[in-house]
């Protein structure tokens, strides 16, 4: 029986269709007649509705966000604000916490309520047992019976797969502080902005509002910037922008001040990573990305919410000790940590996403489904899209 199981957990991840398929029909016989395929498939990219107030499902794992109104399946986003912060993760656990497996039969371990568990599946939430530092068991009333579970270690003490039941699952590359997520370009980052800034944006026809791109920091001294398009610490990495400067329309910007003010009663501020970008950029960006990654990037030919100055993208920071927060993952990173309901990291680091996330919708705005960092003011579709640099903003007369 032991070694059935043992099979069963390996074979989730090396045959994710099969196992799934079998193990759902065992402890759910109402799936024999759905098709195993479908369930794979939402299990292996764990597609839950992301970005979409779909209702709960009542069969899915329960919340590990916090809040009534959080599923990891049914992907709905509690409006109220967020309860109490929850406490810091085990420091033995913190760098245990991450992705393992492969593409199609990944897994997460993640932290919840102060436990560490690992989320397999879409009934497959299991907590961590602690045994010994690095060893841990799963419960005997899972699926898969009280296997060992040991975290491996390298000579840097770096954690570089996890044994279940005699088999070895590799740790997925994972974003840590002072990282940021980076790609080959398609083309040379030069050859992309030539051609960019010889294009023009689409044609667009209607009565827009006239443009007044004002200066996020100037309403607001205590919002700090880190452009990341004026460095060479972007996915593209060349730098977009000759300064680190944000501006957005009047109205957007004063919402995002008063957002800011909001999160200061808590001890937070605003760290700001872009706002309004030149048409031609988001031409670079779309060019330069392989299509495969596309869904992260706007696509020129509609141009986008951050050309009409509408969209921001940041983050919160430590008012007292000015450090960013840490978040489920990095800022621009092309991967699931970036969903605002993606269901891995650790419960503070969910609950701080949350928390901006609240502070803004609060204020207009929508969290992009993509990025949990991105986030479109109500008005956009009032501004057109424009295609100044920030230096020719400076001679239009936008706000110092």
């Amino acid at each position: 029986m032991e070694n059935d199981k043992r099979g069963a957990f390996a074979n989730l991840f090396r045959n994710p269709q099969r196992a799934v398929g079998l193990r759902a029909r065992n402890k759910f016989p109402w799936l024999q007649a759905a098709s195993v395929f479908a369930l794979a498939a939402t299990v292996s990219s764990v597609a839950f509705a992301v970005g979409q107030a779909a209702p709960p499902n009542p069969n899915g794992a329960a919340s590990i966000a916090g809040g009534a109104k959080r599923h990891l399946f049914g992907a709905q986003f509690d409006p109220k604000a967020p309860g109490e912060q929850p406490t810091a993760v085990n420091a033995e656990w913190a760098d245990l916490i991450g992705e393992y497996g492969w593409d199609l039969g990944k897994f997460y371990v993640l932290e919840d309520g102060g436990e560490l568990r690992i989320f397999a599946g879409m009934f497959d939430l299991e907590t961590l047992q602690p045994m010994s530092a690095g060893a841990f068991k799963l419960p005997s009333s899972g699926p898969h019976g009280p296997e060992t579970v040991t975290f491996t270690r390298d000579s840097t003490h770096a954690v570089t797969s996890v044994n279940i039941g005699g088999v070895d699952y590799k740790r997925r590359p994972f974003d840590a502080p002072g990282q940021f997520f980076h790609i080959t370009p398609l083309k040379p980052v030069e050859e992309l902005r030539k051609q960019a800034l010889a294009g023009k944006p689409p044609v667009e026809t209607g009565n827009f509002r006239k443009p007044e791109l004002v200066q996020l920091n100037k309403l607001d001294p205590t919002i700090k910037l880190d452009i990341r398009y004026a460095t060479e610490r972007n996915f593209l990495g060349s730098p977009m922008y000759l300064e680190a400067r944000a501006f957005m329309q009047r109205p957007a910007a004063e919402a995002v001040v008063r957002a800011s003010q909001h999160l200061h009663e808590l001890g937070y501020g605003l760290l700001i990573h872009d706002s309004y970008r030149p048409w031609y950029v988001t031409k670079m960006f779309w060019e330069g990305t392989p299509p495969e990654k596309r869904m992260f990037v706007a696509n020129p030919a509609k141009g986008s919410k951050h050309n009409r100055g509408c969209a921001v993208d940041l983050t919160l920071y430590n008012l007292k000790t000015g450090e960013p927060i840490r978040m489920t993952g990095g800022y621009d990173e092309m991967s699931e940590r970036s969903y605002p309901f993606y269901p891995g990291g650790t419960s503070n680091q969910r609950w701080h996403r949350d928390l901006l996330r609240n502070a803004m919708e609060a204020e207009g705005f929508t969290v992009d489904g993509n990025e949990w960092w991105h986030f479109d003011y109500k008005d956009w579709p009032q501004y057109p899209i424009l295609n100044l640099t920030f230096e020719q903003l400076d001679s239009a007369g936008a706000q110092q």
